[in-house]
């Protein structure tokens, strides 16, 4: 291996699933995925690993996946952290300049007093983010270091955790065998492997659907603006559709996955499909607009959390890039039309091939491993946050003059439970 080749392990840690992945950087700076394990998270609720356990085995099982993959053993890894206690705030610092030219040690004296900024017991900075500087009263510097003045100030955004969640994900990972080398909040992951420096620089909300969260970033000139983590994602909308319609929790998944729709009037009116029966019982048909406006009155109470936050961040106005959606959730149907008509943004799916080597396989390549494959990229130390129709359609007449759809042999896709959960 070349000395400017690099070898990097990372885990995330999602409500649905746990992936381990090992990437090698090669010269031209692009990141070839040589190892990924993919095992289903039982222990994790809405980021927050809840049993121990469940989680270091699922971890165990990934990782091992990786490594067989790759040819190489893990050791250090990058982890992401999310979660609904993950909260942010804005910091302002000033410092006053003894030889009248502001040097790199002036500019992190500031940042190391933000790692001292007061906050809850409990908390911890996970991160802490210059937005601009201001020299003199010369506002929106981004490089201030060999200016001359007399006072530096700086703006930041920083991330704040639970010390108790994060002592958790990092005992879970130590008990396998592995060392934390730093904890990464997961949409600036996800961020990094499907979003481009002109989206960046345009404005842009990167919003990352899993499994227990849905988690938002906010760019504009290349700066963080915000951040917040959604405690809604795909599994409250499976839950959704298992009360709606009366059937089992894998049996609503598999529903969402493979037929589900974010806009109920776009959906099929003369579609069903036929669900096993419970223990025996009769099957069950459920319709295909049913379905999808169950699905549609959850993603629009989630639409309305992230309008939410990205008024917060000020910067609705200046989205020139839109929406970019990523992670297993951003798969739905119809997903981006129905959320573009809602918000009256260009919305894209992101996919976490910014960094990637050409011709990496369209397995790795999918919405639901940016995180993870954000995390390797983010583990290098230049970084940025460094300080993401199985089945045939049948025709079926119900009734006179009606002709139905009705999609039957589900058997075996419903057996598979959670295998592309998000």
């Amino acid at each position: 291996m070349s000395k400017r080749e690099q070898i990097i392990s990372a885990i995330d840690i999602g409500t649905t699933k746990i992936v381990a992945i090992i990437v090698k950087k090669d010269e031209s700076g692009k990141y070839d995925v040589l190892g990924l394990g993919k095992a289903l998270s039982h222990g994790v609720k809405r980021g927050v690993v809840v049993h121990i356990e469940d989680t270091v085995a699922a971890i165990e099982a990934a990782k091992n996946e990786a490594e067989e993959q790759a040819g190489f053993k893990m050791q250090d890894v990058f982890v992401g952290i999310a979660g609904q206690h993950i909260k942010s705030m804005k910091n302002r610092n000033h410092k006053y300049i003894d030889n009248e030219e502001i040097s790199q040690e002036d500019v992190d004296y500031l940042h190391e007093q933000m790692l001292r900024t007061p906050i809850d017991p409990g908390d911890e900075i996970l991160h802490v983010i210059p937005q601009s500087y201001i020299v003199d009263k010369e506002a929106d510097i981004a490089r201030p270091v060999g200016m001359s003045g007399r006072v530096l100030e700086g703006n930041y955004h920083l991330v704040i955790g639970q010390v108790a969640s994060a002592k958790n994900i990092t005992k879970c990972i130590e008990r396998v065998g592995l060392n934390v080398k730093r904890l990464i909040l997961e949409p600036l992951a996800s961020s990094t492997a499907v979003l481009s420096p002109d989206e960046k620089e345009a404005g842009v909300a990167l919003i990352d659907i899993g499994g227990g969260t849905t988690d938002l970033a906010v760019f504009y000139n290349n700066v963080v603006s915000h951040t917040a983590v959604i405690p809604f994602g795909g599994n409250v909308i499976t839950n959704d559709i298992k009360e709606g319609c009366s059937i089992l929790l894998r049996h609503a998944e598999a529903l969402k996955i493979q037929f589900g729709s974010a806009s109920g009037d776009t959906a099929a009116g003369d579609k069903l499909v036929t669900i096993p029966g419970i223990s025996g019982r009769e099957p069950k048909e459920i319709s295909f607009k049913n379905l999808a406006y169950i699905i549609q009155a959850r993603m629009e109470e989630i639409i309305g959390a992230i309008m939410f936050e990205i008024d917060n961040s000020g910067c609705r106005e200046k989205l020139s890039a839109g929406l970019v959606i990523t992670g297993g959730g951003s798969l739905l149907k119809n997903l981006p039309q129905f959320m573009g008509f809602k918000t009256g943004f260009d919305v894209r799916v992101g996919y976490p091939n910014q960094y990637l080597v050409p011709g990496v396989s369209k397995k790795i390549n999918q919405p639901m491993f940016a995180t993870s494959i954000g995390l390797a990229i983010e583990g290098e130390p230049t970084g940025m946050y460094a300080a993401r129709n199985m089945f045939p359609v049948k025709k079926k007449n119900t009734g006179p003059g009606i002709k139905d759809k009705v999609i039957e042999g589900w058997s075996k896709f419903f057996s598979d439970e959670g295998e592309n959960s998000f």
